[in-house]
């Protein structure tokens, strides 16, 4: 395939991405030529969320440097596909097993509630002797935090934030989404599935961490996830509230951790990069 006919359309089998969606992909461009890989479908054997009638993501067969990241999310407004590096550890994306849930469903969740219910039903399980882990707050949900300040460009950051992890020797995936943060839910990621059922509730937190820190979804694995992030909170007081939406997010990260969001909160005080794990 020569350049001219790579800049005309989406290469390979990649417009199978956007199948069923009322997208055409006639209308995407790819300008980049891509490594080796292919598109990967869910396990028909591994429980499904909805019957998806078009691949979840492509994958590339071999690692990629990160560089290569940074010049796929360039090209995103025209592609359409948001690049993401995937820790292969466990292999997972490989195998298919994932469970796509629809992009749209995220839409029905507020990122607030989202987090009023996890704290509510902590707060109802938890003893009394545990509400200091999370003080100054206790049994009382803060809401979410008021939007960060930007020290970056959001753009920039995540392409250096992607070639530091591209030192992983990650795999490449491209997703049909409109954002990074609907990729959660488009390729069927797992990964905090011992802590919500679902990841579109997941999902909806990150697009409102987009909006108001600056956040870029770079990659993910089996139960981990990575965000680079422009407008962190700098100080005590914002980082702690902050780190309460963490904990809501991810409680692993506090409880198998520093134990305390005072603690927490001082680890991602001016921190330009987020990284999650489930237990």
């Amino acid at each position: 395939m020569d350049d001219l006919e790579v800049r005309r359309h989406l290469p390979g089998n990649l417009p199978q991405l956007f199948t069923g969606d009322g997208d055409d992909p006639a209308g995407r461009t790819l300008s980049l030529p891509l490594p080796d890989g292919d598109v990967v479908w869910p396990d028909p054997g591994y429980p499904q969320r909805q019957l998806l009638m078009r691949p979840a993501f492509w994958l590339s067969d071999e690692p990629v440097h990160g560089d290569l990241w940074g010049r796929l999310r360039a090209e995103h407004p025209r592609s359409g596909l948001w690049p993401l590096l995937m820790d292969e550890t466990d292999q997972p994306w490989a195998a298919g097993q994932i469970a796509p849930e629809p992009v749209a469903e995220i839409g029905n969740y507020a990122p607030h509630a989202f987090m009023y219910e996890v704290w509510a039903d902590w707060a109802e399980q938890a003893a009394e002797e545990d509400h200091g882990d999370l003080a100054p707050f206790g049994r009382h949900c803060p809401g979410p935090a008021a939007p960060g300040h930007p020290l970056d460009d959001p753009d920039a950051l995540a392409d250096r934030h992607a070639r530091t992890l591209g030192a992983r020797g990650p795999s490449l995936a491209l997703a049909a989404v409109d954002r990074g943060a609907d990729a959660l839910a488009a390729v069927g990621w797992q990964g905090a599935l011992n802590h919500n059922e679902w990841t579109a509730p997941l999902a909806a937190v990150v697009r409102g961490w987009e909006e108001r820190f600056g956040a870029r979804v770079v990659g993910m694995g089996f139960n981990t996830l990575e965000l680079s992030v422009a407008a962190p909170p700098v100080t005590t007081r914002h980082a702690v509230h902050v780190a309460a939406e963490h904990w809501a997010f991810c409680p692993d990260i506090l409880f198998q951790g520093p134990g305390t969001l005072a603690g927490y909160a001082e680890e991602i005080r001016g921190k330009t990069w987020w990284s999650f794990w489930w237990d």
